[in-house]
């Protein structure tokens, strides 16, 4: 068997992969280049990727002999689903592992962008902490605020867990509501998209990318949030439209931003980065060492389950 790996793993899951397989990894801490992962995904039984590669219908057609696809995420709107069941290949995902984390991120970003945390480490940086201020820095209070989840899927779950310590209410909004039991263990009631933004302290997003959520958050809804509120993403850049959200915080329509994933990445909209009142991220919410060993794991034992003829534990349908 051959597997192709798009970037170097953890050792621990690379020396499983090598006891089983003849296994081909990228060298590089970046995303492979298109046209290299064409050609080296040929000959292949098996590939590992993760979400920045572009696995289109081309790049499967390439691999007559492939048979699966592990993707170090839990996201797969990079991979082309539809022609990977056409080909009988099996997609697999990670999306177990990286949950906690994740949220525990999502609560970073939060408290950062309320208390302006890092518009204060910078300043005190500068030089400027010459004596204690009344008024100086002043952020917005998280506890006993309303909390507006929009995907209240695994991570959605546990940033509403987390809101608990808080003394926070919690709104959601899903294209379904989740059974009564987890509302009631939750504490979370569902509105309409409409209603969180209207009433929501902070907005946050863990919904996935797909042609009915991409800007979701446009000028419209940017425009429907409080003058007091922030907006947290750590779900899936281009549920934003940035332009519109760089507008409305300029003009303090909405208080502050923090965002780990962005539209275009790496690329950020015009005048995003110089605005104080955003804390940006460069895409870490499973950035952990224990994380990032777990995602790593998963799909390796997926792909050579797949490979080895048995069921994968995380494998990925078409919806």
């Amino acid at each position: 068997m051959k597997i192709l790996a798009t970037r170097p793993l953890p050792s621990s899951a690379l020396e499983r992969l090598r006891r089983e397989a003849v296994v081909e990894s990228y060298p590089e801490d970046e995303t492979m280049p298109y046209e290299a992962l064409l050609s080296a995904v040929a000959p292949c039984d098996g590939l590992i990727c993760v979400l920045t590669d572009r696995i289109d219908a081309a790049v499967l057609a390439a691999a007559p002999r492939l048979k699966v696809v592990s993707t170090v995420a839990a996201g797969t709107d990079n991979i082309d689903l539809r022609a990977a069941a056409a080909r009988k290949i099996v997609v697999t995902n990670t999306p177990d592992a990286l949950t906690e984390t994740t949220a525990d991120l999502t609560w970073a970003l939060l408290l950062a962008t309320a208390r302006r945390v890092v518009e204060a480490d910078q300043a005190l940086r500068r030089g400027e902490f010459r004596a204690w201020q009344l008024m100086g820095h002043l952020g917005f209070d998280v506890h006993g605020k309303t909390l507006g989840i929009v995907g209240l899927g695994r991570i959605g779950r546990a940033v509403a867990r987390r809101a608990r310590g808080f003394g926070m209410r919690v709104l959601y909004h899903n294209r379904s509501r989740v059974p009564d039991e987890v509302e009631a263990e939750l504490g979370a009631e569902w509105v309409t998209l409409e209603t969180l933004l209207e009433s929501s302290h902070v907005v946050s997003l863990h919904t996935p990318l797909t042609k009915a959520t991409h800007h979701m958050i446009d000028e419209n809804a940017l425009a429907r949030m409080r003058s007091d509120a922030i907006l947290i993403n750590v779900g899936r850049g281009p549920v934003v439209d940035e332009a519109a959200l760089v507008t409305a915080l300029r003009g303090q329509r909405i208080a502050g931003a923090g965002l780990d994933v962005y539209e275009r990445e790496p690329e950020l909209s015009a005048g995003l980065i110089e605005l104080s009142n955003t804390v940006l991220l460069p895409h870490i919410g499973s950035a952990s060492h224990e994380t990032r060993g777990r995602m790593a794991d998963q799909a390796v034992n997926d792909c050579l389950a797949v490979l080895a003829g048995r069921a994968p534990t995380h494998p990925v349908k078409l919806s």
